[in-house]
């Protein structure tokens, strides 16, 4: 049961992927970071005072974190994909957020100090070689026009650095949730003050006139803004911790390789883009990479740990 509510979920998440696309047609990227991160803040925040106002007394020490976690996990994650947006293909940037498990890890071990063995070294190889067969070969249009190096575009490069900031923004979440804050205020916080630095931002560099969306486009904008916010920020991320109680995380960040499939779907549903047989093909090669990875921690016993701990 709970299975098809994780692929239900990886489903609905990655026609976000399209929605962005479209909505960067009547809005900068900034500005729309800045709109969807806003209103989620607002949402999120305001059903948390109404149940909790406890919530909100924080320390020193915690205002910090979610400070970097707004930064890192919000305004840079979100900025940078927008942006790396407008040049690549909405499959193809999902298929790159696929890389977030192996950051992850790799982040988790620099920080929480687990173990890598050459299993999971060996995993990370494979899945890598997977990512990189799309980056070469389907380099065309738009991204050769701002292409950075021989082998790598500005925007690729972009979403790297998307993919880092999620990744290390994953990362700074648990500290926090460790540290006794809430997820929601956690997110809803980050939120805010990832959205006001993405609007000070849009305001500096993108035009305004009144705002950078044209009066015909507003229409369409904000309701690609609201359909968003409600299939990321309040649906997906809700069901992504309600999974997390049944479910260890190597699990459900295995089951996001499902991503790149249903981007490309959906990609041809809203877009009329047919998907390419590369990014398939290489999404079995990084699952391949993912399942070593996944093997050894079975039996490291991370897993088990977790299962238990949630059980008590």
């Amino acid at each position: 049961m709970y299975i098809f509510v994780v692929v239900f979920m990886y489903a609905t998440w990655s026609s976000v992927f399209s929605l962005g696309k479209m909505a960067l047609e009547y809005s900068p990227p900034l500005f729309l970071t800045a709109s969807r991160m806003l209103l989620a803040a607002v949402i999120l925040l305001g059903f948390l005072a109404l149940r909790n106002r406890r919530a909100f007394k924080l320390s020193i020490k915690q205002i910090l974190s979610l400070g970097l976690f707004a930064v890192f996990g919000m305004y840079l994650t979100n900025a940078l994909e927008f942006w790396s947006l407008q040049h690549l293909t909405a499959a193809k940037t999902c298929f790159m957020y696929s890389l977030c498990p192996f950051f992850a890890a790799f982040f988790s071990y620099l920080h929480f100090g687990e173990k890598m063995n050459l299993r999971k070294w060996i995993g990370m190889a494979v899945g890598f070689v997977g990512f990189i067969t799309p980056v070469i070969i389907l380099q065309k249009g738009s991204e050769e026009l701002v292409s950075g190096f021989s082998f790598i575009s500005w925007p690729e490069l972009a979403m790297l650095g998307a993919v880092l900031c999620t990744s290390y923004g994953w990362i700074l979440l648990r500290v926090l949730v460790k540290d006794s804050v809430s997820p929601l205020m956690a997110n809803g916080f980050s939120m805010l003050i990832g959205g006001l630095l993405a609007l000070l931002h849009s305001y500096l560099v993108e035009p305004w006139n009144p705002i950078p969306v044209s009066a015909s486009g507003l229409i369409p904008f904000s309701q690609g803004i609201l359909m968003m916010t409600l299939i990321s920020n309040i649906l997906c991320y809700n069901l992504y911790g309600l999974m997390l109680k049944r479910f260890t995380a190597t699990f459900v960040s295995f089951m996001g390789l499902l991503s790149p499939i249903f981007a490309s779907l959906n990609e041809w549903f809203f877009l009329g883009e047919a998907p390419s047989p590369i990014i398939f093909l290489a999404t079995g090669v990084v699952s391949f990479g993912l399942w070593i990875v996944y093997s050894a921690e079975l039996r490291q016993g991370y897993i088990r740990k977790t299962e238990q701990a949630a059980l008590n």
